[in-house]
């Protein structure tokens, strides 16, 4: 079986740094705003940092889902646009069981990666963490009840599914 060529989502890549960056200004401003820590401005900034740093959570958990795909040789669709949820669509046709597996490893150790280094890295005792790690465990949830049973299932032999991620013969007709 040939290995499809790497393409990189350029224009994904850039938004999500763009969209780290931020995240890394957002906790600097709330760093300096911590001195005022009932006022309405520190409250409102420290909710959007750990909002923003979930989402950077959820971008590498994808991301992890595509290096998955690369290193199965996967065969994958990426977006035309930035503004596209999923970060590429799995060819549910084109690519076996295995690859399917590979995939989801990616996203799966991604998250776990990310969890460790957020509790690392955090200030723990702040609203920005506590909103961080709130919103991040949810999202660990929605992957355990969304994305663990068709990981069981296929791995137990089960046909690959398709969904809103993936991408069938039928999507190219």
């Amino acid at each position: 079986m040939q290995v499809p060529p790497v393409r990189i989502p350029t224009q994904h890549a850039l938004r999500d740094l763009a969209l780290l960056g931020l995240t890394l200004v957002l906790w600097a401003w709330d760093t300096s705003l911590r001195a005022q820590p009932s006022s309405a401005l520190s409250v409102g900034v420290a909710l959007l940092t750990g909002s923003m740093t979930a989402v950077c959570g959820y971008l590498v958990h994808e991301w992890g889902h595509l290096m998955g795909a690369w290193a199965g040789g996967s065969v994958v669709h990426l977006p035309d646009s930035a503004a596209s949820t999923f970060l590429f669509r799995f060819d549910s046709d084109r690519n076996t069981r295995e690859q399917f597996l590979r995939m989801s490893w990616g996203g799966f150790l991604a998250s776990g990666v990310s969890i460790v280094v957020l509790l690392l890295v955090l200030p723990l005792d702040t609203g920005a963490a506590r909103v961080a790690l709130v919103l991040v465990a949810t999202g660990v949830a929605a992957t355990l009840i969304l994305e663990v049973p068709p990981f069981r299932r296929v791995a137990r032999g089960a046909a690959i599914p398709t969904g809103a991620a993936d991408r069938s013969a039928a999507d190219e007709g």
